[in-house]
């Protein structure tokens, strides 16, 4: 049996995971990262992507939008502004937000603007590329 960290996953809605975890993989600032039992302390923004959760030897994705985690003798704390199993996505929703997004980046916008685009087209493309995954690993 591997060595496992106590993991809570939190969103401004609800407690989203909490338990036991061997691995934890999620994407920072810097690009990915991965926490496992005994993990030096820190603490870490995370961008929008997928945050992989392995326990009982079987990796587990959901969506996560951004946030920031904390990483403290045997516990892993993340607090993100959102967070999905792929089971959860409403696909058409998902899709018609990435049309939206990439409409309004055709049109002149501010920098605030712009940049909020950017955010909900990337949300969009994060859980169309997590759902769109996670069908071709049932497929296996």
């Amino acid at each position: 049996m591997s060595a496992t960290f106590e993991l809570t996953v939190m969103t401004p809605e609800r407690e989203f995971y909490s338990g036991q975890a061997e691995a934890l993989t999620i994407t920072g600032l810097d690009g990915s990262l991965t926490v496992l039992a005994h993990h030096a302390p820190m603490i870490s923004c995370l961008e929008i992507g997928v945050i992989r959760i392995k326990t009982d030897g079987v990796w587990k994705e959901a969506f996560n939008s951004e946030g920031f985690m904390e990483v403290l003798g045997n516990t892993v704390v993340v607090f993100i502004q959102s967070c999905e199993w792929p089971e959860d996505i409403d696909m058409r929703r998902a899709q018609e937000a990435r049309q939206r997004a990439e409409e309004k980046l055709r049109q002149k916008q501010n920098i605030r603007e712009f940049s909020a685009t950017k955010i909900a087209l990337a949300k969009a493309m994060a859980r169309i590329t997590l759902v769109n995954r996670s069908y071709i690993n049932l497929d296996r």
